[in-house]
């Protein structure tokens, strides 16, 4: 499941008893603010949630699976990496592992064994 803008406006506005319209520009408001200091190359810190900040990627070769022996330049480029607060990281340790990892190898055959007759 995923957790939209919408979703968020809708359960604050029912906790907080504020009209989801004011919910919603308060919403928008802080993200715009935290898009606006990344884009000057601010790190944006929220205590018990996580960092925000602004990183350089350098410039590499990299290659075409497709044509292996043709070399692709990629230029350094800035990208926004977030590393999660102590709170948020001691939470998401307690999920369980997903249960596609489990149902993956079940559906791959054991290529030792003979394939049963028809």
């Amino acid at each position: 499941m995923t957790l939209t803008k919408r979703d968020l406006v809708i359960r604050i506005s029912e906790e907080s008893g504020l009209v989801q319209q004011q919910v919603l520009d308060i919403v928008q408001k802080t993200l715009d603010y935290i898009a606006e200091a990344l884009a000057k190359g601010d790190k944006v810190e929220l205590r018990n949630f996580g960092v925000f900040e602004i990183k350089v990627r350098k410039a590499r070769i990299g290659r075409n699976p497709n044509a292996p022996e043709t070399d692709v330049p990629i230029p350094e480029r800035s990208v926004v990496k977030f590393k999660p607060g102590k709170e948020m990281r001691a939470e998401v340790l307690k999920l369980p592992p997903p249960p596609k990892a489990a149902a993956v190898t079940q559906a791959i055959p054991n290529l030792n064994t003979p394939a049963p007759p028809n």
